[in-house]
């Protein structure tokens, strides 16, 4: 005879639960579920007022927690009828696979005999149990209900007849024949990625195609009865059967449809036990028990073809603790005397767990792991999961650390030009020792290996020096932007816990230092001439962190990514490779160096032999003429809007090998421009990828006749090493040519957020295989040749500028101000339909102007983060499904006299204007996208609608159209004056300077 029927889930997750901590949740759900706690006194279960006992189930190493004694054990002795398991995993490599700081690996095993509850009694049990660990009171399961008590109260006018012969063993099982004798209960589990609509139809007419031979098949589906009375909290037995007779070769739609049908008529009612039957003595129901496995063994059939049982979509919040966070549930299901197969279904978190339950008997593995394999295919092909994925693998060109591969080039050419800038060339050497003596000023200060050090610097030999320092101390650098609001700084320095950061001699009057963070300056730190004595660099490990950058966050604050050296080491090799970089490559860095994308431009030119070609400056129409025309460089890395910028410049570089385009979306018209400008012996390259996936990881070289009728350069392939996954909104892999959610796996993803094991959780799942991904929010799909397509976002997540942007971070900044109530933060469109703009609307308690409102924001903010425009609302419009309707809420440069807005009224005529400022005005309104008369003299640029990047193209037409040509150079060296105050007051004042007209002939020009 099989083991007595007992319902058993299994949690997985990690944490620091403790048995004792454990014991005592289940005590106090105890009380508040009695069911839990019943025990079989003669004919009667009666509450025993013990509760269920906690046992620890020690796995040896490698062994498989399906194949354990304990879930083989019976509850139903006269003793307790429920208990908990509680399983410790292995602790080793848990720190590789992405897991750092989740605790250590736990699985818990809730078990109840089946005779006192059923599948969803138990998990009715265990959210109690998660309640008491979360620190909340149980709600609780009081309802003392049977099933047959639960149907008399549904049915209080009579019960329809039980159907006959439902018992009795007349159908065959795909599973293999049972021999005489006692077998345990074997299991075998596969995980499916997706949430599979009607997926108890599909499993079933897979099941049944698996059944040849056979002019029919019965399936029993069993149905939770609470369904009749949804406010019903019971952890008791009240579930009955639905029974299906399926022909082989029936499709799911068909089984589909006949399930329904069941259940909108009750048949559950007609298929239930005989209430005597419930009442016989122990000894006797094992006697008849004995006949009916006797019966079935001999005449191999039985009641049916299989039980396929579905609990439907699990919320894992609900059985979630501070101490324990599941990954994971699913249901072993069991097996009665002559029943057939059991197949258990749960779908939690974008995956769908499915079990199969037989007798441990020869034959039963090969044949339930092929019934299985028909199952996952019914419900994910094969061929849909492997066109879904992009896949390069390839081994590093070199198994050297960072660290070594700038050591080497230091020691191979240390007369070399590293850095070249305004400040001067420095070569392999000597920049190898400023940074050897910021690492031994670290390594003076106990920093080493897992701390992590700010630096606050701009685009500088110190800077570079910095970072090279902080990561052969073996610690991990925090770049942070110097143009960010003190506040801002502060928050993120405390968030990384920094206990040092660098700070370049012009920042350290700042107060963007918390408590407990020190200042160290770097220009305190000179490094000898000579070549001293110095420490080995620290050895890092492939999952030592290299870098923290922090990203906006739709929490309402920013997150901290985590970038490890193998990630970083592995962007590079394969940077290296596609990019085309060697000892020749001269790269400008451009870019802040919070902005991931400097990463490129740092570390490629300087493991290569390359140079680095330094650019303080803010990027200008001038600083960009300069460089393409006089810096020597071979290469480029840039956003879109840099390189739109470029293309309107009126050059033709030579000598560049290759542009690469990161970022944003890189549309073909600005790719083709550059084509035609820099060459066609010049690759455009267009590069994807998001902070969590390390700077890059797929990249395509835009071709002027291939991508020519497309709207937006492809993104192409995958780097090495890196695999790119499209799902569904229900996380199941879509077919070659269909849009799907972009999920990236493989050695570049980060090792997660700082201090955030919820986001990581949302953020970085694993697929039904294991494989860990990074879900990016950004849409895509692979196209004929096999590159990839980009094709916007699910989400309100924008880019400005090449930076990530959650409207509820701006939105949240905007709440701090103690005269908003609440914010809402929406993107549009520019006016001159460059991009996207942030727009702000909010609800006060007390009057606020716009302006005080966009300073608040200014002060916590980055510049790209500061709403073009906050507008005080009355009301705040919803759609009827509750969320913000965006469509309703007012454009603030179509409605001019709307209050609060901060773009002016203006007039419909200026006649105090010159024509030096009627000019700007006009460039002003070309840039914009916006009538001429909409602008006045004293209005911000930015409150217009306008961003840093349209701000200097509107300087770069100022030069080219008012300004006489020998005047530019002056011009553009205002641009400081010009980003404290940019109105047209300001500009056109700037411009008559330069111009040096007389005021008495302005009239003239």
């Amino acid at each position: 005879m099989g083991i007595a029927n007992v319902c058993q889930h299994v949690y997985e997750g990690h944490g620091d639960l403790t048995v004792e901590a454990l014991a005592a949740a289940v005590e106090k759900a105890g009380d508040a579920c009695p069911g839990t706690r019943l025990h079989r006194r003669k004919r009667n279960w009666v509450d025993s007022g013990v509760a269920p006992a906690v046992r620890m189930v020690n796995l040896e190493p490698g062994q498989d927690l399906l194949a354990h004694p304990a879930l083989q054990t019976t509850l139903n002795d006269g003793g307790a009828t429920c208990e908990v398991l509680f399983v410790p995993g292995e602790v080793a490599g848990d720190d590789a696979d992405g897991t750092r700081g989740r605790g250590r690996p736990l699985r818990l095993v809730f078990r109840g005999f089946h005779a006192i509850t059923d599948a969803r009694g138990m998990l009715v049990w265990a959210a109690n149990v998660f309640q008491v660990l979360r620190g909340e009171e149980p709600q609780g399961a009081t309802s003392t209900f049977n099933t047959g008590e639960f149907l008399q109260h549904l049915m209080p006018q009579g019960l329809p007849p039980i159907q006959p012969g439902l018992g009795k063993a007349e159908w065959t099982t795909p599973m293999a024949p049972i021999p005489r004798g006692r077998h345990d209960h074997i299991w075998r589990r596969r995980t499916v990625d997706g949430i599979h609509a009607a997926v108890t139809a599909k499993v079933i007419a897979a099941v049944a195609a698996m059944t040849p031979g056979e002019p029919m098949t019965r399936f029993f589906v069993p149905v939770d009865l609470r369904r009749h009375q949804p406010d019903l909290r019971s952890t008791g037995w009240l579930s009955l059967a639905v029974n299906l007779d399926v022909e082989p070769g029936t499709g799911w739609e068909q089984v589909h449809q006949e399930l329904l049908t069941g259940l909108a008529e009750r048949r559950e009612f007609t298929l239930r036990t005989a209430p005597w039957l419930l009442k016989m003595p122990l000894p006797v129901i094992r006697f008849f028990s004995d006949g009916m496995e006797d019966t079935a063994r001999r005449k191999q059939r039985y009641m049916g073809t299989a039980f396929v049982a579905s609990m439907g979509s699990v919320d894992l919040a609900d059985y979630s603790a501070q101490s324990f966070r599941p990954s994971t549930v699913y249901s072993l299901g069991g097996s009665g005397p002559s029943a057939p197969p059991g197949i258990d279904i749960v779908e939690s978190s974008g995956h769908t767990e499915i079990v199969l339950a037989w007798r441990d008997v020869p034959g039963a593995v090969e044949r339930m792991d092929a019934l299985l394999d028909a199952v996952v295919e019914a419900l994910s092909p094969r061929a849909d999961r492997e066109q879904a994925v992009n896949r390069t693998e390839r081994a590093p060109v070199s198994s050297r650390s960072l660290l070594r591969l700038f050591r080497d080039q230091v020691e191979l050419t240390p007369d070399a030009i590293a850095l070249t800038g305004p400040q001067g060339e420095l070569s392999y050497r000597e920049l190898s020792l400023r940074a050897d003596a910021v690492a031994s000023a670290l390594r003076a200060r106990g920093v080493g290996r897992g701390d992590v050090v700010g630096l606050l610097a701009e685009r500088t030999p110190g800077a570079i020096a910095g970072i090279w320092g902080i990561l052969r101390a073996g610690a991990a650098y925090l770049p942070l932007d110097v143009q960010h609001p003190d506040a801002r700084l502060a928050d993120l320095l405390r968030d990384s816990g920094a206990r040092y950061c660098l700070v370049e001699t012009p920042q350290l009057a700042r107060e963007h230092t918390p408590n407990g963070c020190e200042p160290i300056s770097l220009d305190d730190l000179p490094a000898s001439t000579a070549a001293p004595a110095r420490e080995p660099d620290a050895d890092p490990r492939p999952d030592d962190l290299a870098y923290v950058l922090y990203t906006s966050g739709s929490t309402g604050r920013p997150k901290g990514v985590q970038v490890e050296h193998a990630a970083l080491l592995n962007y590079l090799h394969w940077g290296t490779e596609e990019f085309g970089v060697d000892a020749s490559t001269r790269l400008p860095l451009l870019t802040s160096l919070s902005f991931d994308v400097s990463g490129t431009s740092i570390f490629l030119p300087l493991i290569n032999g390359g140079t680095v070609v330094l650019v303080q400056d803010q990027p200008t129409h001038l600083t960009l003429r300069r460089l393409l025309e006089g810096s020597s460089a071979t290469m480029l890395n840039l956003t879109p809007s840099h390189l739109e910028l470029i293309g309107r410049l009126d050059i033709a570089p030579r000598g560049f090998r290759s542009v690469v385009v990161v970022g944003e979306q890189l549309r073909v018209e600005v790719a083709a421009r550059a084509q035609e400008m820099f060459g066609p012996d010049c690759r455009i390259i267009n590069e994807y990828g998001p902070t969590e996936a390390t700077i890059g990881c797929t990249a395509h070289t835009f071709d002027p006749v291939r991508d020519a009728d497309r709207a937006a350069v492809p993104i192409g392939v995958p780097a090495h090493n890196t695999q790119v996954h499209l799902l569904d909104p229900n996380r199941r892999f879509v077919p070659n040519g269909e849009v799907g959610e972009m999920y990236l796996a493989g050695v570049q993803l980060a090792r997660g957020y700082l201090g955030r094991p919820d986001l990581d959780a949302e953020r970085f799942p694993r697929l039904a295989d294991g494989t860990r991904v990074y879900r990016t929010g950004d849409l895509a799909r692979r196209l004929p040749n096999g590159a990839l397509e980009f094709l916007g976002r699910i989400d309100d997540q924008v880019k400005v500028r090449g930076h990530r942007v959650e409207p509820t971070e701006v939105a949240s900044a905007l709440e701090e101000h103690h005269r908003v109530d609440r914010a809402v933060v929406v993107a549009r469109n520019r006016p001159d339909g460059s991009g996207k703009a942030l727009y702000g609307y909010v609800l006060v308690n007390a009057e606020v102007s716009a302006e005080e409102l966009q300073a608040h924001a200014a002060q916590r903010l980055p510049a790209y983060m500061v709403p073009a425009a906050t507008l005080v609302m009355e009301e705040i419009p919803y759609s009827v499904a509750g969320k913000v309707d965006v469509r309703a809420l007012p454009d603030p440069f179509a409605d001019q006299a709307h209050t609060g807005s901060t773009a002016p009224a203006g007039s419909a005529n200026h006649p105090d204007r010159d024509p030096i400022e009627s000019k700007v005005a006009l460039i002003w309104s070309a840039s914009l996208g916006i009538d001429e008369a909409q602008i006045d003299a004293r209005t911000d640029f930015h409150q217009l609608g306008g961003d840093s990047l349209s701000l200097l193209t509107m300087l770069a037409r100022v030069c080219r159209e008012v300004l006489p040509p020998q005047t530019e150079t002056e011009f553009m060296s205002q641009l400081g004056r010009v980003i404290a105050e940019p109105t047209l007051d300001t500009v056109s004042a700037i411009a008559r300077e330069v111009s040096r007209v007389p005021l008495g002939q302005l009239q003239q020009l």
